[in-house]
């Protein structure tokens, strides 16, 4: 059998959930403001956490989502980052974060994001990451500019949240940008072996 793929950086580590997480991405992702910009959320009850993980073995094989749980050498697990939205041809993907509410401006964030980055731009292959964020979510933009990545536009009406029609932020991240950015010099270790559905080059 292979190995788990896991990323361990100097104070959080990526590794893939398993069920007894369920209660704690309950307790995260039960506050209003965590999931504010989603197009799903707030978590009311543990069965929706764990229908998340129960489904995510089989969306790592079909190259559909690599999502990692973000777990904290000393608070445990405090969101989740990954990948979605593979194109293996163009060689890119779309990244993806959360973190609880007690863990926004902990650095946590940056360093999840640096991690993300080395495996994309490690392992797998990848040369472009993309990022979206609400237009009016200007943490997230903020933080996505922080770590390296670029604002390239606006789309009109992309998403729906409530019913009602949102703006979004595109951000990306190439390979050369990745590595020009203070991202890269975090100290990052991967192991265990990539879906090979994610590995595109």
């Amino acid at each position: 059998m292979s190995a788990p793929l896991a990323v361990a950086g100097p104070t959080v580590s990526l590794r893939y959930a398993t069920e007894a997480d369920a209660p704690r991405l309950l307790e995260l992702a039960s506050v209003e403001a965590v999931t504010r910009w989603f197009s799903w959320g707030p978590y009311s009850v543990v069965g929706e956490a764990d229908v998340y993980i129960r489904a995510l073995p089989a969306r790592r094989e079909a190259g559909d989502l690599l999502d990692f749980m973000i777990e904290h050498t000393e608070h445990g697990v405090i969101g989740v980052t990954g990948l979605s939205e593979v194109a293996v041809g163009d060689r890119r993907a779309t990244v993806g974060t959360w973190l609880g509410r007690p863990y926004w401006g902990s650095g946590a964030n940056a360093e999840s994001k640096a991690l993300i980055g080395a495996l994309a731009f490690g392992p797998l292959g990848f040369e472009r990451l993309t990022a979206w964020t609400n237009a009016r979510n200007l943490r997230s933009q903020r933080a996505l500019e922080r770590v390296g990545y670029r604002r390239e536009g606006v789309l009109r009406a992309w998403q729906r949240i409530a019913g009602e029609p949102q703006d979004v932020c595109v951000y990306g991240l190439t390979r050369e940008q990745f590595l020009a950015s203070g991202a890269a010099a975090v100290a990052s270790e991967v192991t265990g072996d990539p879906p090979a559905a994610f590995v595109v080059a």
